[in-house]
């Protein structure tokens, strides 16, 4: 039997106070999403090792659709772990230094467990 399960990061106000969840708990969800596939983990690999990168850029390297890379830039992008600027017709992302250092101290608290 198999089962499909849906998650959905929620806001720190659609919990109940008697929930226990912390922010930090509904942060390391969020980082945890966007890491969960290895696309996204290269992507965030390439921009660590440069300033920025036009998504165009970022197409050529990768192979898979635009499309699909288009979707990879959303989700990372959602969960804060990078920005990106338009400059008509392209945009240019780059890695979101602060989000990161909460990302990698959340983990390491988590970790440390």
């Amino acid at each position: 039997m198999f089962f499909k399960f849906d998650f959905q990061i929620i806001s720190m106000e659609e919990y109940k106070p008697d929930n226990n969840i912390t922010q930090e708990q509904i942060d390391l969800a969020r980082y945890a999403k966007a890491l969960s596939h290895p696309v996204r983990i290269y992507i965030l690999k390439l921009l660590s090792e440069q300033t920025c990168c036009y998504s165009g850029d970022l197409a050529e390297i990768l192979p898979i659709a635009r499309s699909t890379l288009s979707q990879h830039l959303k989700e990372l992008k959602r969960a804060g772990l990078i920005k990106g600027t338009t400059r008509p017709p392209r945009i240019m992302y780059c890695l979101n230094a602060e989000a990161w250092d909460k990302t990698k101290k959340h983990f390491s608290e988590f970790l440390d467990l």
